[in-house]
């Protein structure tokens, strides 16, 4: 996410591209089974032996509902998912957002979407705060969900708490970062570093490396800063260093120095998801993003060569 302003603002305009904006070149790649959805056929096969799992962030997909954009994910061989609190779940139920308020009978419905397609919710971008019976609310939700990360940016003041909650499901919250701002606590390594000291290892950083780049920080230092503390990863590149509105362009296209960026995560031995966050929506989104999958997995099969 771009802003906490990008993510009220979106509501007004996704109407009006839906209007404009259809399944573009994807639509004759969506393959369907005889008995329903087809199993999701992993394009990045090569990353995924080095542990490097390729997700996609709803975010992206915005201008859809998530059952929606689970079909473009599919048809990308993407099979990893992380859904936005503030996103909606269905078209047709406009009300329901794809969050810990799921009433139980939906929660089932959205488990066997994803089963169907063989994609999982492996993480989460949450509302956590400092309200407990919230937090408790949100982890119950991830692990009925079976999700191991909750991505965030609490107050420091409720990290002991959520360390607590950390250790009892076994869920780790990763500290996301969006670009230097009065409201961006998390902006550079060092501040989420400060919320992560004498916390154990499930209290780690999602490493927006985009967003590091509007602000002017150099991703591949960022990472080494964060070395032993990264929990979850949200691929990202952009056009313009120190331009906090720079839009964002296919990895290795920008100014992340992409091909370093993953070299320095291979260095770390990092493992887990690594989820697409693609800002840029336009009628080329579904090519967009699959050129984000070809990069990693183009490059995971130099490191395997």
């Amino acid at each position: 996410m771009h802003s906490a302003i990008a993510r009220r603002e979106f509501l007004a305009c996704a109407g009006v591209a839906a209007a404009g904006l259809g399944f573009g070149s994807l639509a004759g790649r969506l393959v369907h089974g005889a008995d329903g959805p087809a199993k999701v056929k992993i394009s990045s096969p090569t990353a995924a032996k080095m542990g490097w799992l390729v997700g996609c962030q709803l975010y992206t997909y915005r201008r859809y509902s998530f059952f929606e954009a689970l079909e473009h994910i599919a048809a990308l061989g993407i099979a990893h998912v992380e859904p936005c609190f503030f996103l909606s779940l269905d078209k047709a139920r406009p009300e329901l957002k794809t969050n810990e308020d799921l009433p139980a009978a939906v929660r089932k419905e959205l488990k066997n979407r994803l089963a169907d397609r063989g994609i999982a919710m492996s993480s989460f971008y949450a509302n956590l705060g400092t309200d407990k019976d919230r937090a408790v609310k949100i982890f119950e939700f991830c692990a009925e969900m079976g999700a191991s990360t909750i991505v965030a940016e609490p107050p420091a003041e409720a990290f002991d708490m959520i360390d607590t909650l950390c250790q009892k499901y076994s869920i780790n919250v990763a500290v996301h970062n969006h670009p230097e701002s009065p409201q961006s606590k998390y902006w550079k390594p060092e501040n989420v570093l400060a919320v992560c000291k004498d916390r154990s290892k499930r209290i780690g950083a999602c490493c927006d490396t985009g967003h590091w780049v509007r602000s002017g920080l150099d991703p591949v230092e960022c990472l080494k800063k964060l070395e032993g503390r990264i929990v979850g990863f949200h691929l990202k590149d952009v056009a313009e260093k120190g331009n906090r509105q720079s839009r964002d362009v296919p990895l290795g296209q920008g100014q992340a120095n992409y091909a370093a960026v993953l070299a320095e995560l291979r260095r770390q031995g990092y493992r887990g998801v690594m989820t697409i966050e693609y800002e840029h929506d336009s009628p080329a989104l579904d090519d967009d993003v699959a050129t984000c999958v070809a990069f990693v997995e183009e490059t995971a099969k130099k490191f395997a060569s």
